[in-house]
């Protein structure tokens, strides 16, 4: 199921935490101004001219000394004058001389431009003007036949060109050197820029301040009463400090929210930054870590230096455990700069005074592999938890969500709050935005409870794959593995009570599912546990009854199954061999030391198996008995692909067990457990008390 991190759904441009642009998020058309670039560019385009076009005007061409000679020795040759200062040849050649040359003619201009310009018609480079003559002066003296030209030396007095030639080169090192450096700056802000190498160091927290407004209020968070009490105070103690610390009390130093993914922690810290007066940093556990030795623990100090000249403020750092993490418990897999970059968020959080007025709050869904250092009083006194929403949260949340949705009035939310135990926020907001989809594809003018049960169904199993083929003799076994869950369910006095079976394959490889109500508790005994266990492997034992053997399709039963099996016996202490003591320790989950021998892990292995196979046994019997029931639920799935819970009562009576409501319901496990293929999400009884690491879904 896809988790978010806030509770509510929100549009892109209104992102509080995203930087925004132009007035009201709205893209608007950007001037082009002239700039460093511009300059740069004409400062190139003048070099390349000087270099590549023709220094001596249009009516001058290059030739060579040795074509200069023939052309002498033809007498086509006028006057030549020598440059010293630029070791070249200027050659006038006789006006009718010109045509006998077509390679040069189609190069000068016309003939009318000859006639009236004074500007030499060739020239070509000489190693020195003196040199050049001594080998005129043996030439001539080679040739005595020969009409010499008129010869001259001259000097170039072009300042300008000269003084071009050498400031052009420094201003176009000079501009490339600026360029470069400002680009390395962040922009063309002057070394202003956030994300520069000159400013590596700086924090990248983004600042709400009073010019700032974010759209997100209290009145936006629903499902969060007791977590909505906690921020509140902190928020009105930083508007009104005199009204504490006139008894004595002293400002915390920090807060801590922690819970699951998708229950509404950075959603809070918007409404808080919606609802203070105070200025607002707001950045995330990455933005301290770089590939630089020390730049996290520099981001560091700058944050908390702009948080005093800002001070009372508060600081909310999201996804606090990218830095916050236990030092020294792994030796193998440490990290220096992390741990510098802790080692310095301690000392600020320790190190500013009482009467500062800065807040440190902090969002993780992992706090037990934090720091302990961190998790002290005086650096986050407070840890704000903030769980799954029970009935009534997730009611409340519902309307939220619903403000903005056309819904027909024939829409029950209680029903629907109801149908999804275990949802987050933002499991929630998913399911609401899933439904008005469905019903505008419908053509719809308003949403009904049937498009927000098959947006349950999209959320839970996947997108219905209506154009997979599957064989008749698949079809059946699916069928009776599904009404073996269903029978378990419904004739087992502990196991949730059924909502929905059916065959419909949704999903990447899920062929089928049951869906149900579970109850919502805190605590399971044996009885319950055995009971979910024997309904787990309901699937598989119907496939053997009624087929003699059994499919691949049970991979996920297994699965959640064995599960809960060793939880019974290493965590819960539910097996009277191994007796009352549990294995599992968070704070040594990547230990590579079990906490017991090797004898009482073979009897761990055991007890398992031999608590799998009475509890499948026992399965076996209870379907023996109910088997006209199976058959008769899986002659109706293959008719009807989906049975509700009123056609499986039509069909083989009311579930003899009475459905028993908690007064004070809480967040149980997710709605659904899908046979036959891969569940979106874990639907094991046991998972709300396994750690993190024990709660992944494998696929098929």
């Amino acid at each position: 199921m896809p988790q978010n991190n806030y509770n509510k759904q929100e549009k892109p441009r209104n992102n509080p935490f995203s930087p925004r642009t132009g007035n009201g998020g709205g893209n608007e058309p950007k001037k082009v101004k002239f700039g460093s670039y511009w300059a740069f560019i004409i400062i190139l385009a003048i070099m390349l001219g000087l270099q590549f076009l023709n220094p001596f005007g249009s009516s001058t061409a290059s030739t060579t000394f040795t074509d200069f000679k023939r052309m002498v020795e033809n007498g086509d040759v006028q006057k030549y004058v020598v440059i010293n200062n630029r070791n070249i040849v200027r050659v006038w050649l006789n006006r009718d001389s010109i045509q006998k040359y077509p390679d040069l003619a189609k190069n000068l201009p016309p003939k009318s431009t000859l006639v009236t310009s004074n500007e030499p018609q060739l020239y070509f480079k000489v190693t020195s003007g003196d040199n050049f003559q001594e080998q005129m002066s043996d030439f001539f003296k080679a040739h005595p036949g020969l009409k010499q030209p008129s010869a001259d030396v001259d000097e170039d007095s072009d300042f300008l060109g000269r003084s071009l030639s050498i400031v052009l080169p420094i201003l176009l090192f000079f501009g490339a050197w600026l360029l470069l450096m400002r680009k390395m700056s962040g922009g063309a802000g002057g070394g202003a820029g956030p994300g520069g190498i000159f400013n590596i160091g700086k924090s990248k927290a983004t600042l709400f301040d009073k010019g700032t407004r974010v759209n997100i209020t209290f009145a936006d968070v629903a499902g969060l009463d007791e977590a909505k009490v906690e921020v509140m105070e902190i928020v009105d103690f930083l508007r009104n400090p005199k009204k504490y610390t006139s008894l004595g009390g002293k400002i915390p130093k920090g807060a801590l929210l922690v819970g699951p993914p998708g229950t509404g922690k950075t959603l809070l810290a918007k409404a808080m930054a919606g609802e203070a007066q105070v200025p607002f940093f707001s950045l995330s556990g990455s933005d301290f870590v770089e590939m630089f030795v020390g730049v996290g623990a520099s981001r560091v100090r700058d944050l908390f230096k702009q948080a005093r000249e800002k001070a009372p403020c508060i600081i909310f750092i999201d996804e606090i455990d990218a830095i916050g993490r236990a030092r020294g418990k792994n030796a193998m897999m440490s990290n220096d700069e992390r741990e510098s970059t802790l080692n310095q968020m301690l000392v600020e959080m320790d190190g500013f005074g009482t009467d500062t007025g800065i807040i440190v709050l902090a969002a993780t869904n992992r706090p037990d592999v934090l720091d302990s250092a961190l998790l002290r009083p005086g650096r986050f006194d407070r840890q704000i938890s903030i769980d799954k929403p029970d009935l009534s949260g997730r009611e409340a949340i519902f309307k939220v969500h619903l403000k903005d949705i056309k819904t027909s009035e024939s829409l029950d939310i209680h029903k629907l709050a109801e149908q999804t135990p275990g949802f987050a926020g933002a499991d929630i907001a998913n399911v609401c935005n899933e439904a008005a989809l469905i019903a505008a594809r419908k053509n719809k003018n308003g949403v009904d409870m049937q498009d927000f049960q098959d947006a349950v169904d999209r959320v839970i199993g996947g997108l219905e794959k209506k154009n997979k083929i599957i064989s008749p003799e698949e079809k059946k076994i699916i069928a009776y593995h599904e009404a073996g869950h269903a029978i378990c369910g419904w004739f087992l006095e502990h196991a949730y009570p059924l909502l929905k079976v059916t065959i419909v394959p949704r999903g990447t490889a899920a062929l089928g599912y049951a869906q149900y109500t579970p109850k919502e508790q805190y605590l399971y005994n044996t009885d319950q546990l055995s009971d979910q266990i024997c309904m787990t492997l309901g699937g598989r034992a119907s496939e053997e009854i009624f087929f003699g053997k059994i499919s691949t399709g049970a991979q996920n039963d297994l699965q959640q199954v064995t599960r809960t099996a060793y939880s019974m016996v290493t965590i819960y202490g539910m097996n009277d061999k191994v007796g009352n003591v549990s294995f599992y320790d968070p704070h040594q989950e990547n230990s590579f030391t079990k906490p017991y021998s090797e004898e009482t892990s073979k009897l761990i292995d055991e007890e398992v198996r031999s608590l799998i196979e009475n509890s499948y046994k026992r399965t076996l019997e209870l379907l023996t008995e109910k088997k006209e029931q199976v058959a008769k639920l899986a002659e109706a799935l293959l008719q009807r692909e989906v049975l509700f819970q009123a056609d499986v009562e039509a069909l083989i009576g009311k579930r003899p067990y009475e459905e028993k409501k908690l007064l004070q319901p809480d967040p149980a496990t997710p709605t659904g457990e899908i046979s036959a293929g891969v569940p979106p999400y874990d639907s094991d009884v046991t998972n709300q008390s396994l750690p993190a690491s024990q709660q992944e879904t494998e696929s098929l």
